[in-house]
């Protein structure tokens, strides 16, 4: 295995020399992609990719902890995106069309009502 595959970046473990980083090739194995679709999608060679399954093997409770950790906190980033974009989507809601608009957002409520009465 070229040790020098797989670097440790401030980005996590990634394939050296580039931006692709173990967690998303983990992600692609979990989804049970094959090889070849790993290989087409990252546009990574054959001894890369012989790389980076030996090193997760070798090295699979530090990567599987670090996995879990990078799931986490792109879950965390996801809720609360989530909830600061309700919060605005909401207000928006509530703002009154442009008056150029008018006419239109006229014409689109009526046909909403048409489509659907009871909402």
């Amino acid at each position: 295995m070229s040790l020098s595959t797989v670097v440790r970046t401030e980005r996590g473990l990634t394939i050296a020399g580039t931006r692709i980083t173990l967690y998303q090739i983990m992600d692609f194995l979990k989804a049970e992609c094959s090889v070849e679709e790993i290989l087409t999608c990252f546009r990574l060679t054959i001894r890369q990719m012989t790389d980076v399954l030996k090193y997760i093997e070798t090295h699979h409770e530090e990567t599987e902890s670090e996995y879990r950790q990078v799931l986490a906190l792109a879950e965390a980033n996801r809720l609360y995106w989530e909830e600061r974009n309700r919060e605005r989507f909401e207000k928006i809601s509530r703002m009154p069309p442009k008056p150029e608009y008018a006419e239109l957002w006229k014409k689109l409520q009526a046909w909403k009502t048409q489509l659907c009465p009871s909402g």
